[in-house]
Formats: C-alpha cells, structure tokens, sequence
C-alpha cells in the first residue's frame, strides 16, 4: 500500500506533512489540490512528520489537503529524442505546454513515444552482460546513441534474445535479458534514474589529461580546460558571461551540449532560445541545436524546481556519458542554485552558515562537480562530461560562498572582472587571477608535449609571468608618471600590453577571430614570445609608445586574416620590417 499523508502546515513552497506510513528521503509525492496534482520532493523526515518542497506554487493550499507518496525518488527520463529539446527542471517537454507560463499541476512526457527508430544490434543472445552495456544502437540527428542494459541491472545477466534490425518504438522491447536469478527482464529504449544519485556505471574515472579545445585563446593558451574537466565563470552583471558560454558551446570539441538555465532572468533564457536554434555549428556545418539539450528553469519558477534542474540536467549528461560521447554541461548560473538551497534551509530554520547559506554549501557544490569527469566505460570505450558553471557574485564580490567554496573544487577558475569590461578588452578574463590546475598536471603536461610540443608550458608561464610584471609597472606609472620612471620600463609594460591585445582580447562576433585552432595559436604564442625577446633601443617613453601601437595593429590585423593566407603573409612581412627598424 503507497503511503498517504496529509498536510498540516504550509510556509510558501515547504509543506509539513503527517504520513500513516514509511517514507524515504528525496522520494517524490504528489498533493491534491482541487483538480491540481502538485508534484513534491522529501526534504526532511522527523517521526511521522514530513517536510516537502513543492515545485509548483502553493497557493490556495490549506490544512488538511491530502497526499500520495509514489515510493520513488525524482527521477529523468532518458531515451531517444531528447536531443533539441527544450526541457524545464523537471524534464516537462516545454514544446508540449500550452500557453506562455506553466501551468499548475501540468506535466509532459518528456519523449515522443509515437517516433520510430532505426535499431541496430550490438549485442547477441548468450552474451554476458552488466548495468550500462552497450545492446545496439540508433541514430538521432547524426549521433550514433547506444541502447543500454538497465541501469539499476545487478550483477551479470545473459542476453536471451535480441531483435533483429529494424524501425522501433521507445516502449517496444528490443531485448530481454535473464538476470543471475534466473528471472526474465525485458528491455525497451527507455532508462529511469534518479537524479540525486551520481551513475558510477563504469570501470574506472582517471585523472582528465586530454585539452578540450574550445577555440578561445585565454583559455586554451594561458588557462587549458580539458575533456572531463572542471571549471567556472565568476563574474559582476555585463562582464560577458553568456557571450563567454555561448562561444566555448559553440566551439568546443564535444558531442552533446547541454545547457542549464538554472536561475536566469526570463530575458536571458529567452536569448538562449532563440539564439542557439540560429547558430551554425562549425564541426558540421548544420544547426548547433542538433546536438543541444536546454533545460530552462527561470527566476520567476519555485526555487525547489530550480535546485531540481541542475540535477536533472548532470543526470542527462551521465547518461550520454555511458555511450561513450563527449558531454559538454554548462550552468547559468550556480548560484541561483545556492540560493535556492539558501531559502530552503532558512524556512527549515535550519543553523544558518556565511551569508545565510547552508552549513553543508561546500559538501553539495563539490558532490554536484564531483560528477563530472573523464570514465573507461566497462567495454574499454571513453566518456567525459567536461562542466563550466558561472557564478553570479553579488557585487561582483569574489570573496562571497558561492565563489569561494566553488574554487575549492573547480579545477579551472576564469574570473571575468569589471574593469576589463569597461575597457572592452573582451573575453574580460582576468589573467593574473584566473588560472587552471590542469597545467600542473604531468600527464596533461604529456599529453600538450605529444600534442604541441614541449616548450608549450614553459611559454606559457612566461607569459603570465610578463602579465604580472606589466600590471605592477602600469601601477608605478599611475603614481610616478611616465615621466618618472626610466624607458626600458615602458618597453616592458608595451610587451605585456601586446600579450593582452594580441592572445587575450578575441571578437566572437568576427568570422575568423572568433575560432582559433591549436596551430594557429600556437604560431601566436611563438611570435609574441619572440617579440617579447627581441631587445629594442628608444629615446623616449613617447617613442615606445607609437612603435607599440603601430605593432599591436598589425598584429591584430593578422588575427582577422584567413590563417596562412596572402593577406596574413603580407602583414607578416610588415611586422618583419618594423621589428628591424627598433632591433638593438
């Protein structure tokens, strides 16, 4: 029998119940409110008092409403069709929704169970086989998606039989399989799974060591991301965050992308719906969209569905993960999430820590990224969920918890900074501030030597090291004058002004500038170091001055150029004579 309770007290979306029988944490139940079923997660269990959140609004609800519990965790829906999609926090299908906002109580079935797809086997009858192995596959939208063995499947289990190649549904069993006791389980398209519990379906999660190009040079120059790496975006409103994302979404060498508006101001999911539909991927030539999954949970929503979107969307994710596919899940913005938590722990009056967030803020941040990363798959096969969230601090305060307990888990850090922005050195990555922890790593550090070569890493602390230098003395120059301090300083600030406007300052909205390829900026890399070499003789700090600019011009006027082309050559050349005129 499914427990019953019923409700003995509401404050705004947490429900205090009085249940005639057991009930797990974070299982799911559903409060009846006149012809409304308002869906609701276990949040706290206390004898036979329960405490719920609602993820829908609750007004109108009074004592004494009754509810059913389901006796299963919130859990996704993965199959087929789900790439495209526009889903909300608890995996509504939002094309499905009738009118512009959600309605109370309104829920959709997230895939098309009408659809037929192409099944090819993989797997044979008496083979032996365990949770997430591979038994066929089908193609949507140009990705081979694998047909999995159950999830929750243990032990080993034999398949018994396999269909033959063919047009199937979802819901259609496609295999059935005998499990260690003997029993028959057939097995369609469809996989359930809840969405608190990390997969660990796989053999082994080593270190991440592979560079994840995204195309963006204060990434992957100065601070690497790789496959299955962690990393964040902090930054005040106006910095470029979303520009940021879009570009590294839209570049980045993966297969499935995954978006989460966790949070976000209406206007800004908006952008991201009608954006993102338009972009060209430059992989394939066809629509980005393709291979994108939105799942949008806007800030007007009930902060208990936003908690439950960043876990929806980290479960979907695990669950291309499993195929051996290159996941790449960004979150706008993580704390919207905290925040979220934040206002739950407040109405449980629970002990509040820094800025009134939960005490356990650090344990949840770090088991959430904690998820992510590069796996060997039971076959031998690879899978990585590479996760980039962006933190909004208020007042662009970088000290606040959201940010400090993400540094404390996040392996890349790319602090997006206001000055940066007002001056419109974009991408306004802070250099000097921002790093990645991947640079230390000896088999990354392998890996970039194979890759590029292996003076990579050494040039690349050079620079920063030249970065540094260059904002102190821009420091003694504001106090003393340009005037008060001697030439060959000024020449030492220009090299590290040449770093900033030659790799670190990129157009997204130029057709070249916006994609760089490894090689390319490699060759940057290389003809900037020599630059940085080369020693020059001036009279002056004003002739310093000109000859930088007119260099830093012709620099970036090679950044617009088709690589290698006439054109690029020419301003090649160009550069060549002006470094002759000044040579020491």
């Amino acid at each position: 029998m499914a427990t019953k309770g019923t409700v003995s007290g509401v404050i705004a979306n947490m429900v205090t119940l009085i249940v005639d029988g057991p009930v797990a944490q974070n299982e799911i139940c559903y409060i009846l409110l006149g012809n409304d079923r308002l869906m609701a997660e276990v949040i706290k269990v206390v004898g036979s008092q329960v405490y719920v959140q609602v993820f829908e609004s609750t007004r109108g609800l009074k004592v004494g409403a009754e509810a059913e519990f389901t006796g299963h965790m919130l859990e996704v829906t993965l199959g087929p069709g789900m790439l495209s999609k526009n889903y909300d926090g608890l995996q509504n299908d939002l094309d499905k929704m009738e009118g512009v906002f959600l309605k109370r109580g309104q829920y959709t079935y997230p895939l098309d169970k009408e659809k037929k797809w192409h099944f090819v086997p993989l797997a044979k009858a008496g083979d032996k086989v365990g949770a997430a192995d591979w038994l066929g596959q089908v193609e949507e939208n140009y990705q081979p998606l694998k047909i999995m063995v159950p999830f929750e499947m243990k032990g080993q289990a034999t398949v018994k039989s396999v269909v033959a190649e063919g047009d199937y549904h979802i819901e259609d069993t496609i295999a059935v399989l005998i499990d260690e006791e003997g029993k028959e389980v057939p097995v369609n398209m469809i996989q359930k799974w809840p969405v608190k519990r990390a997969m660990t379906n796989y053999k082994e999660k080593p270190r991440p060591f592979k560079l994840l190009e995204t195309g963006v040079r204060v990434i992957d120059t100065v601070n690497p991301i790789v496959e299955g790496g962690t990393g964040f975006i902090p930054g005040p409103f106006g910095t470029g965050k979303t520009v940021l994302q879009h570009a590294i979404s839209k570049q980045a060498e993966a297969d499935i992308v995954i978006i989460a508006a966790c949070g976000e101001r209406a206007n800004e999911v908006v952008e991201i719906f009608t954006e993102f539909p338009e972009l060209i991927d430059p992989h394939t030539g066809r629509k980005l969209m393709e291979r994108t999954i939105i799942i949008a949970n806007t800030s007007n929503m009930p902060v208990a569905a936003r908690e439950a979107s960043v876990y929806t969307a980290m479960t979907i994710a695990e669950y291309y993960r499993s195929m051996g596919l290159k996941v790449l899940l960004m979150a706008d913005s993580t704390s919207r999430w905290a925040q979220a938590l934040r206002e739950m722990s407040n109405r449980m009056e629970e002990l509040p820590g820094p800025d009134a967030f939960p005490m356990d803020l650090s344990s949840i941040i770090s088991n959430f990224y904690g998820r992510a990363g590069y796996v060997v798959l039971n076959n031998g096969e690879t899978g990585s969920i590479t996760f980039i969230g962006t933190v909004s601090p208020a007042g662009g305060n970088l000290k606040e918890p959201v940010t400090e307990n993400t540094k404390k888990v996040a392996r890349c850090f790319y602090a997006l900074e206001q000055d940066r922005a007002d001056k419109k050195r974009y991408p306004a990555v802070n250099p000097i501030d921002s790093y990645s922890k991947y640079i230390e790593y000896p088999e990354f550090e392998a890996y970039i030597s194979k890759r590029i070569n292996g003076e990579w890493i050494g040039k690349v602390n050079e620079i920063k090291t030249r970065l540094q230098r260059g904002k102190e003395i821009a420091e003694q120059i504001n106090i003393l004058g340009d005037d008060g301090v001697p030439v060959e300083y000024h020449v030492i600030f220009w090299k590290s002004e040449l770093i900033d406007f030659v790799i670190l300052q990129q157009d997204a909205f130029d057709e070249i500038d916006a994609v760089t390829p490894m090689e390319r900026q490699e060759e940057i890399l290389n003809m900037v170091i020599d630059i940085c070499h080369t020693d020059f003789e001036f009279d002056n700090f004003n002739e310093v001055m000109d000859y930088f600019k007119k260099m830093i011009n012709i620099c970036k006027l090679m950044n617009y150029s088709t690589f290698k082309s006439e054109q690029y050559e020419n301003y090649r050349n160009q550069l060549k004579e002006l470094l002759e005129e000044r040579k020491a």
